[in-house]
């Protein structure tokens, strides 16, 4: 049986920049800086809150669905992590 996620999907990673630490994520929900995501896949499960997200190398406070948003991840991530919100 799969396990239960606590929280609510909104997206995944597509890419993973190691050297500023930052991850793009594809969502397929909205999200707002200020709130908690969770990261999971591989042997990573971490929570972190969103201080501050990019789009096209400009600072946004809000993302809806469909868009890809970069943001600083607190631990390494890979391609096909899934996102949630908490």
């Amino acid at each position: 049986m799969a396990e239960e996620i606590e929280g609510k999907p909104i997206g995944k990673i597509i890419h993973y920049f190691d050297h500023i630490q930052v991850a793009v994520i594809s969502l397929i929900d909205k999200l707002k800086a200020g709130e908690t995501i969770r990261i999971i896949g591989g042997d990573t499960d971490f929570e972190q809150v969103v201080d501050s997200m990019e789009v096209e190398h400009k600072k946004i406070d809000k993302a809806k669905k469909g868009d890809e948003v970069g943001l600083k991840v607190s631990q390494k991530v890979r391609d096909g992590y899934r996102v949630f919100k908490v």
